[in-house]
């Protein structure tokens, strides 16, 4: 479970992704990973007492369901399965672009192969899924620590012919945050969608052997995590480089690993890259077909869909997912220079979409637990409801920056189209569907007891 949270949080956005962050706000970027950081572990705390309490829902658009209706989770199903289809595309055309440096093959047929072998993995067995992701996540963490360790020793000056300290690269090059704090504020509301998968931990709870214990512990080790492998790697780069090297641009752990004098450090880090990307490309072929056959048992998807195979796997579902991917596939071959950036922009802020849905789920659900059955509080939100609230706020204010920040504006536009398509089409079920829309999951008796009622 532990190393399913970390597969999902830490992708190739921490390897690469993070040079644009520091460019735009300097050394402060560190600031910008932390206060993100916070709002997602708050987020998360908010989603664990929900799985705590009521592990028979087994996700957020169950929660969302009983807490604000049939149509918020409606909504919220469809808006992460479509996320997470992308992202099955999205990685799969990245994986490729890496591979493609390796091996002399078209790119759209490299996408191919990589979604057929993630794929086959993942309709083998949920057990699969886990040991493959583990091992991909134990390759990340003995990246960064590495990294860390030697990247520390050369800032402090403690590495051989490292010629002395360079911790002042934080301030010597225009001060710690040369482009103004509003720069670090803009920063944060990119870096918060780095932290996107932490949330994948609580979908595998239901097919653990202890979910209430998984989700606890998970949940609180995402703490160190994010202080180690964020906001600790970042604080390592501005240390080691000047905020403004170009190199960083490229790629930040090449540029410090460089400096130091790692050989082989661009090939190295090249296939970290890779294996970071199949496994968030594992992730998502795993997440999107849990999502998805949640949907079925309340009627919001087609029963068809609801299949599992004789190993406990939703077959049709992981099939499902990957639709996408293969358009994506097509996508690559006649358009190879656009497909991965519209693939990226088409699932815009929906992640912020389903932070918003978590804690306000969290607001209106905990109150009721704490009114009807505060027993069920094995796992409690952190100062309820005060820091629920101040978590709301803090999404709300990256939500508001996101609208007044140029670059931000596709991407927003993005998920708000996609919001609209899903409240048509939960109009459409209500009026057509076969069985009529209800606040309460169907199958769990714990709904229920957190005072669903059928609509």
């Amino acid at each position: 479970m532990a190393m399913i949270a970390i597969g999902g949080s830490v992708g190739a956005g921490l390897f690469i992704g993070s040079g644009a962050v520091i460019s735009a706000a300097g050394p402060a970027a560190v600031l910008s990973y932390a206060l993100a950081g916070a709002l997602v572990l708050l987020t998360l705390r908010a989603l664990g007492e929900m799985v705590v309490a009521r592990p028979s829902a087994g996700s957020f658009s169950d929660y969302a369901r009983m807490a604000l209706g049939p149509r918020a989770g409606f909504c919220i199903g469809w808006l992460y399965w479509w996320m997470y289809s992308v992202l099955v595309a999205a990685e799969a055309v990245a994986g490729a672009a890496t591979l493609g440096s390796w091996v002399p093959l078209p790119g759209w047929l490299l996408s191919l192969g990589l979604l057929l072998v993630m794929t086959g993995a993942n309709l083998i067995s949920v057990r699969m899924f886990g040991e493959t992701e583990s091992l991909f996540s134990l390759v990340k963490i003995a990246t960064i620590v590495a990294f860390l360790v030697l990247g520390g020793l050369f800032a402090f000056g403690l590495w051989p012919g490292a010629g002395g300290a360079t911790v002042d690269n934080l301030w010597v090059h225009g001060g710690f945050a040369p482009n103004g704090w509003g720069a670090v504020l803009a920063a944060t509301v990119v870096v918060l969608f780095s932290f996107g998968g932490v949330e994948i931990v609580t979908i595998a709870a239901g097919e653990s052997d202890e979910p209430e214990r998984g989700v606890a512990r998970a949940t609180t080790n995402v703490l160190w995590r994010i202080a180690l492998f964020y906001v600790a790697s970042i604080l390592v780069v501005v240390m080691v480089l000047p905020w403004d090297t170009a190199e960083l641009l490229r790629s930040p752990f090449v540029a410090v690993m460089d400096r130091v004098g790692v050989p082989a450090a661009p090939l190295v880090m090249e296939v970290v890259v890779f294996i970071a990307v199949l496994s968030v490309l594992n992730a998502a072929l795993y997440t999107s077909s849990r999502m998805l056959h949640v949907l079925t048992r309340q009627g919001d998807a087609p029963r068809a869909l609801s299949a599992v195979g004789r190993r406990g796997v939703p077959t049709r579902a992981i099939l499902m997912g990957t639709v996408v991917g293969y358009v994506s596939v097509i996508g690559n071959y006649l358009w190879p220079e656009t497909v991965f950036a519209f693939l990226v922009a088409s699932i815009g802020a929906i992640l912020l979409v389903l932070f918003l849905t978590i804690v306000s789920s969290q607001l209106v659900l905990g109150r009721r637990l704490r009114r009807e059955e505060p027993e069920a509080l094995r796992f409690a939100m952190w100062g309820f409801p005060y820091l629920s609230w101040a978590t709301l706020v803090g999404l709300l204010a990256i939500l508001g920056a996101m609208a007044l920040l140029p670059d931000q504006r596709l991407p927003l536009a993005a998920t708000l189209a996609a919001l609209a398509v899903v409240l048509v089409a939960y109009e459409l079920r209500r009026r057509f569907g076969r069985r009529p829309v209800s606040r309460t999951p169907l199958g769990s008796s714990a709904a229920q007891g957190a005072g669903g009622e059928p609509e």
